[in-house]
């Protein structure tokens, strides 16, 4: 059934607090403008072809209400101070014909580089493996970011992350980050 592949999709990321976790956990989303639809969480493959959008260009195909697939990064803490990061991960084959991978991450105590390049790691390294790339996975990232790059098997790779620190009063604060998938904006009406 091709109307469930993703034909486009955008990223997005976002915070909130609140004392209950679950109202830090919306206010994260309406941070990240995603808390209107019903989010339906998936794996994490690229389809191939799938267009990649800005924020604002991919709400516009999407309705309140509507059932939207993302793979989705969340973390919530009520420790005073903690440091929290949510990321979304990206990469892309060379050949349009081929599916990538995106990878989500949620932990403790990540600054947002530091969890940039995990998230970015972890999908690259995904499609590495599918592709045939030998590499050593002990090697440090930025080695192995060459080493794809160099085999020109993978276009690109990017990486969202929302880190933020848990209140001081120790409230509940969550951060999210997300790669929304769209299924069919030519036959949806923009609003």
């Amino acid at each position: 059934m091709d109307s469930l592949v993703p034909k486009a999709m955008f990223f997005t990321k976002g915070h909130g607090k609140h004392k209950h976790a679950l109202q830090s956990f919306e206010y994260a989303l309406r941070d990240a403008q995603i808390a209107h639809f019903n989010l339906v969480k998936v794996s994490s493959i690229y389809a191939p072809g799938c267009k990649i959008l800005s924020l604002r260009e991919g709400l516009k195909y999407l309705r309140p209400g509507q059932v939207v697939f993302t793979v989705l990064a969340e973390v919530r803490t009520d420790e005073p101070n903690r440091l929290i990061s949510a990321g979304i991960g990206m990469a892309v084959p060379a050949k349009k014909d081929q599916y990538g991978y995106i990878s989500e991450f949620h932990g403790y105590g990540m600054v947002e580089k530091k969890t940039a390049d995990h998230v970015e790691d972890m999908a690259a390294s995904m499609l590495a493996s599918t592709l045939g790339i030998e590499f050593d996975p002990e090697e440090a990232y930025d080695t192995r970011r060459a080493l794809y790059r160099m085999s020109g098997r993978i276009v690109r790779t990017r990486a969202v992350v929302q880190t933020v620190e848990g209140d001081k009063r120790g409230i509940w604060t969550s951060a999210v980050a997300a790669a929304v998938f769209i299924m069919d904006p030519l036959s949806s009406t923009k609003k």
